[in-house]
């Protein structure tokens, strides 16, 4: 009995000496051992939510816990990174991280640095972007479109998901290598966007493939699309580069977590998303929405993360991105 209670009391000192010292026991060896938190930092229904829904759910699977997404959408996707960036790093809170924290951390909208505040897991997929206007809409071209902007600069409407994000700053990049002036009207992700450029209020809408299913039903016209080429879907409309504009953007999406993440749970998590992203399920909804898959593996896409956010400081400064933020 005295043994067993040396034991015991031994085992106890040892394990406070490990805490204190800052080492972590082996029981992250049974991660996961409750449900999983993953924010989303987007409204419920669009596109980039549509695709985390799936990949969770394949990732559940692999983990044998329940991944529950959270929706925090606001302030172009920075609501919910910085979530991810303040949660407690074991693993039970993690995200999508847009690749747009390497600009919205230099233009002060986002508390955090992404190139040490978080652990990145998997680069997923990217995204096909596009101008689109009602079937009623003068623009029967984008060069309508640009001829009419450079008659009356500064009154041709776009929706976008927000400021400082890939819509807003695609279309304010194209602008700029168009020689014109838009309006640009923010809207608090791409769902609400398209859903007044249906109504009318506005003259064009600036997304990923929102558009999609409503071009191909004859409720949108498409004028261009954002990518290196022409997407297999709608390979009748030319790329902004075939146009003469030499504006790609691609946004791909990435999954992560906040720093600090223990080594082997870091390990479940990344092998996790690796099949998920491989998966027949993920395949079928990346190629629903137009998301081409842009796989990388966490370390991988931590490096791209920074050759991003060098790129970004350059763009910051060409596009006036801080005086654009602050006139809203």
């Amino acid at each position: 009995m005295q043994a067993s209670r040396r034991r015991f009391v031994t085992g106890s000192l040892s394990s406070l000496a490990l805490a204190a010292a800052g080492v972590r026991p082996a029981a992250a060896a049974d991660y996961p051992g409750r449900p999983i938190t993953f924010i989303c930092p987007w409204p419920a229904g669009g596109t980039a939510d549509q695709s985390m829904r799936t990949i969770c759910q394949v990732a559940a699977r692999v983990l044998r816990q329940p991944i529950a997404v959270d929706n925090r959408a606001g302030a172009a996707g920075m609501v919910g990174a910085k979530a991810i960036a303040s949660a407690k790093p074991d693993g039970y809170t993690i995200g999508q991280i847009p690749i747009s924290v390497t600009r919205f951390s230099q233009l002060g909208t986002l508390a955090a640095d992404p190139r040490k505040d978080f652990t990145y897991l998997a680069r997923t997929s990217g995204q096909t972007f596009g101008i689109a206007v009602l079937p009623s809409s003068p623009f029967k071209t984008l060069k309508d479109m640009v001829a009419h902007a450079k008659a009356q600069p500064g009154r041709v409407t776009y929706a976008h998901a927000g400021i400082g994000g890939a819509t807003h700053v695609g279309m304010e990049e194209f602008a700029l290598a168009a020689g014109i002036q838009l309006n640009a009207i923010a809207y608090k992700g791409g769902a609400a966007a398209l859903q007044d450029t249906l109504g009318g209020q506005v003259d064009m809408l600036a997304d990923s493939s929102s558009w999609a299913p409503h071009v191909e039903s004859g409720k949108l016209r498409l004028l261009a699309t954002w990518g290196e080429q022409r997407t297999p879907r709608f390979k009748d409309t030319p790329t902004l580069k075939e146009l003469g504009f030499n504006v790609v953007v691609d946004a791909p999406n990435g999954i992560g977590a906040p720093r600090g993440l223990p080594p082997d749970v870091e390990k479940k998590l990344r092998d996790a998303f690796h099949f998920a992203v491989n998966s027949d399920e993920f395949k079928a909804v990346a190629e629903r929405i137009d998301a081409p898959l842009m796989y990388l593996d966490g370390p991988d896409y931590q490096k791209y993360v920074k050759a991003t956010y060098d790129k970004e400081t350059l763009l910051i400064q060409r596009l006036k991105l801080k005086e654009l933020l602050t006139k809203g």
